[in-house]
């Protein structure tokens, strides 16, 4: 039986009332824990709500209608404790640094400042004493020279410099691996390991023999059910999960550059998250040469950077 996309009644306004809680609650540098502790419990119930009205309509978040699929996965990312706290540390500086550019001694400036679930970049706009500027939710890790360019962009005109500082954020994996994050939310992935062309569990087993003395517990391992060029795989955590882009299940691709991706991915369970000056690092200097040890690191990083600019050449 086919379902029908399901729109949830009034969502748009729920995350409207989420972004004006979050703004009120990082106007202080130390935001109310008991505070943030309550919006994360009014997240969890809303995201759980959702969940009940497709599972009572035979369906799942995947089967929702465009608007509310995403507003859905914006929320759910928002349950993990860290993604919350990122999203209201960027918020909190963001808005920090926004004051320090518009506001002047002759002149103050209201301004409201959103991370969301944005289909572009950033959108800022301007009436009178008034600004608001909306950020994809991708630049929750960016420092702040990026933010520093994305606000002098949005109210004082486009720069070169500006322009290249975003769009070398816009290419790192920090910002890539957020939107695959992100992509996937709504997704139900069916947790099969068996591709069209290639079974992950069977690489699984060749890599874990060949580079880690077969000492690696297997993670869950999935390929998901959309196609991505920005990022190919995605190690999660908390689920002790990884996701491969249904994009590399394609006969036209080598199955070294599975196993390259696979094992970059299988890395990252293994080092974990290094904290280095105040920020979480996952790709330190340690991680990348053990990534550089895969036999044929060079030829499928090719291949990626080949796929990532030409999606195309890929089977249909």
């Amino acid at each position: 039986m086919k379902v029908e996309n399901i729109h949830i009644k009034g969502i748009k306004a729920q995350q409207d009332w989420i972004l004006q809680k979050i703004f009120n609650l990082v106007v202080n540098p130390i935001p109310s824990a008991v505070q943030a502790q309550e919006l994360m419990q009014i997240l969890v119930k809303i995201v759980t709500q959702v969940e009940q009205i497709c599972a009572n309509r035979q369906a799942t978040p995947g089967n929702l209608k465009s608007l509310s699929r995403k507003i859905y996965s914006w929320m759910k990312f928002l349950t993990n404790e860290q993604n919350l706290e990122s999203h209201m540390n960027s918020t909190y500086l963001t808005q920090k640094i926004a004051q320090q550019i518009l506001n002047t001694h002759s002149e103050k400036i209201d301004i409201m400042i959103e991370f969301t679930n944005l289909a572009g970049l950033y959108k800022g706009t301007r009436i009178g004493n008034t600004a608001s500027l909306t950020v994809n939710e991708g630049f929750i890790s960016a420092q702040e020279d990026v933010l520093h360019a994305l606000i002098t962009s949005a109210f004082c005109g486009k720069c070169q410099d500006n322009t290249q500082l975003i769009r070398s954020f816009t290419s790192s994996e920090e910002y890539s691996s957020i939107l695959l994050e992100l992509d996937l939310m709504a997704d139900v992935i069916a947790e099969n390991p068996q591709g069209n062309f290639y079974n992950l569990n069977e690489i699984f087993e060749k890599l874990n023999y060949e580079y880690f003395a077969a000492a690696l517990t297997k993670p869950r391992l999935v390929w998901s059910q959309i196609k991505t060029y920005r990022k190919f795989g995605h190690y999660e955590p908390a689920r002790d999960r990884i996701v491969m882009s249904l994009t590399l299940d394609d006969a036209n691709i080598p199955e070294y550059v599975i196993e390259f991706v696979l094992y970059h991915e299988l890395l990252h369970k293994l080092h974990g998250t290094k904290w280095i000056n105040g920020r979480s690092r996952v790709h330190t200097r340690e991680f990348r040469a053990y990534e550089c040890q895969f036999k044929l690191y060079k030829e499928a990083e090719s291949w990626l950077e080949k796929l990532a600019s030409t999606p195309s050449i890929l089977s249909t």
